[in-house]
């Protein structure tokens, strides 16, 4: 069953404690594991959207690769999201960026990417951004604030929202809060596939070389669509390297490409832009055909 926005009262749940939860470690592509560090700070973030937020405060769940299995030391970002029982205040939204920001608690990891949403936000069940507060900031990220979902540039997409609650849905990490699987509402499937179509066109959009020769970003982008392609059929998300490994399981061709990208992640060339589009294009149609969307 499906909690109600008013299902999530000051007492409705007794969440375990934060040190037991952020104590677990969960393996990455490689077998490496967050460190004490992150555990740490994920309870630092924690403490401080509570002191920040007080009664408004509902619950906080790492999401990203922490909820896929599949944070890489180095590589990955630390993405949280938290919920608030109402809209907040700008001072509010400005007082927990001061906080949260990398000057003020450094991010033990490539970046932080914080996003806030009302409890009835994460209860919609739509595409919708919906966001009170997007927060990007740490050692190998530049700083950004987005105060409100109209001042997100169209450029940068608005597909995540969606795709990222769904994956909170499915397999969020209560870092506080009610269980993620009641907090979060899955998409109806036909605006989830509408949204996975959309996040190819995205990463296809982006400028990449098209020769034979190796690309930056390649492999991320093969491996997304594989995220997407994945999800579209079997109805699970995985992380980029496990989606990799599922379609190359089931005989998914250009299995190249698939290799190489993975294979990127642990230091050797990406595919070529070439090869990337051709493989995000046999994504994209697939993803079409289910959908029955024009190109």
């Amino acid at each position: 069953m499906v909690a109600r926005p008013s299902d999530f009262g000051r007492d409705a749940f007794d969440p375990a404690p934060l040190a037991c939860l952020v104590a677990q470690r969960w393996a990455g592509d490689d077998g490496e594991v967050p460190d004490s560090d992150v555990d740490r700070y994920l309870e630092a973030v924690v403490e401080a959207a509570r002191e920040v937020l007080g009664t408004e405060f509902v619950g906080a769940y790492a999401a990203g690769s922490l909820a896929l299995d599949a944070f890489q030391p180095g590589r990955s970002d630390i993405d949280i999201v938290l919920l608030c029982r109402n809209p907040l205040s700008e001072a509010v939204k400005r007082e927990l960026i001061a906080r949260l920001r990398h000057s003020a608690l450094p991010c033990p990891a490539r970046g932080l990417e914080l996003v806030v949403y009302t409890v009835a936000t994460a209860q919609s069940g739509t595409g919708k951004p919906g966001f009170e507060l997007e927060l990007n900031d740490g050692p190998g990220m530049a700083f950004r604030q987005t105060l409100r979902p109209a001042d997100r540039p169209t450029a940068d997409g608005t597909f995540w929202y969606g795709l990222d609650r769904s994956i909170l849905h499915k397999s969020g990490r209560v870092l506080a809060g009610p269980p993620a699987s009641e907090a979060f509402a899955e998409l109806p499937p036909e605006e989830l596939q509408s949204l996975l179509v959309d996040s190819l066109h995205w990463w296809m959009a982006l400028p990449s070389q098209a020769d034979d020769r190796p690309a930056a970003g390649a492999d991320d982008a093969v491996l997304g669509a594989c995220r997407a392609l994945v999800r579209s059929r079997y109805g699970r998300w995985l992380s980029k390297v496990d989606a990799g490994r599922r379609l190359l399981g089931v005989g998914y061709e250009p299995a190249e490409t698939i290799e190489q990208s993975i294979a990127a992640r642990s230091g050797e060339p990406p595919p070529s832009g070439r090869q990337a589009r051709t493989f995000q294009e046999g994504v994209l149609h697939e993803l079409l055909a289910a959908t029955q969307r024009p190109t």
